[in-house]
């Protein structure tokens, strides 16, 4: 691993950015609080609460799942979680 990073993010549409680094590139969507990416064979999703510095990030590989599904937030899976915590983000921004 060197000590150097080299990446780039291009933006393409608003809210849709090509990132583009040593290992390969990846195309970024969404908008402030919640995004996808997608690339290197993985897609992640970011759900955040705005401004708080709190956020749930949930990854899932594009190889077919051999194994049970991790427990996210309140017991639930990743993306139930997420989008709890993005509504209870909404409620609290009101």
């Amino acid at each position: 691993m060197s000590p150097f990073r080299l990446r780039k993010r291009i933006k393409l549409l608003p809210g849709v950015h090509l990132n583009v680094g040593k290992r390969g590139a990846s195309v970024s969507a969404g908008v402030r609080g919640a995004h996808v990416t997608v690339g290197h064979g993985k897609t992640r999703t970011t759900v955040g609460i705005p401004g708080t510095g709190v956020s749930h990030t949930s990854t899932t590989s594009a190889a077919p799942a051999t194994r049970r599904k991790k427990r996210g937030c309140f017991g639930r899976t990743a993306a139930t979680g997420a989008i709890l915590l993005l509504l209870l983000g909404l409620l609290l921004s009101r």
